[in-house]
């Protein structure tokens, strides 16, 4: 452990971890499976030992998840066109629809529902989305598919961009304050409160959208009875 802890000083004070913070963060906003949140998290632990500068951090953090979200809204907006071409209406007139132009008719019809979404509630379902496990990549694709603003884009994205480094650093920093000469402890205590406020998160997602559900389904019941 005391290698591995001699390890993670010498990297998190060399320069090259700003370079290293802003390729990881970068790669995250095209390609979810790389863990940006948790190495920022960590820098900002040991930034509570004043290295790396906790400041850098966030603006290095906040530039390249910007880069990486304009990246995945590239190809959304190069790609997703296409795909959407292709998706069918509805099924062949005069004949059965198939299996297969069933499931593209309804992804279809959910990419018209995120389109309507995103042009009345873009800021906000970017800023939220920036939060939940995947829906950053998934929001920025479709915004690019749906031909969202550039100009609209940009300037949502920077909010969120910089709201995400700014909380990703903090977490970490209250950890490493709280467990200063421990950064182990530290660091899970970081962890352990970005995965809580995720929790939080897709809790308050799913309550509300069983409530959705609910009023959707009770408004579906009551449309026969009021045309009796």
């Amino acid at each position: 452990m005391d290698s591995v802890l001699d390890l993670l000083h010498q990297t998190m004070s060399s320069p090259w971890v700003y370079l290293a913070l802003f390729a990881v963060a970068v790669v995250d906003g095209f390609f979810p499976v790389v863990p940006s949140e948790t190495a920022v998290i960590t820098a900002g632990v040991f930034a509570a030992t004043g290295q790396p500068d906790l400041p850098l951090v966030v603006g290095v953090a906040a530039l390249g998840a910007l880069v990486g979200d304009h990246i995945s809204y590239a190809i959304g907006r190069h790609g997703g066109g296409r795909l959407l071409a292709r998706l069918p209406v509805a099924g062949p007139a005069g004949g059965p629809a198939t299996g297969r132009t069933v499931r593209g008719s309804r992804r279809r019809a959910a990419f018209e529902r995120a389109r309507r979404g995103i042009a009345t509630r873009g800021g906000l379902i970017l800023t939220v989305a920036r939060y939940i496990p995947g829906g950053r990549t998934a929001v920025t694709l479709t915004m690019g598919a749906t031909r969202f603003p550039r100009r609209r884009f940009l300037a949502f994205d920077a909010l969120a961009a910089l709201s995400w480094g700014l909380y990703s650093a903090l977490v970490g920093y209250l950890g490493g304050l709280a467990f200063e000469r421990d950064p182990v402890r530290g660091l899970l205590l970081g962890l352990g409160l970005a995965l809580t406020l995720t929790v939080i998160v897709e809790a308050v997602r799913w309550a509300r959208g069983r409530r959705r559900r609910r009023r959707v389904a009770c408004a579906r019941v009551s449309r026969p009875a009021d045309a009796r």
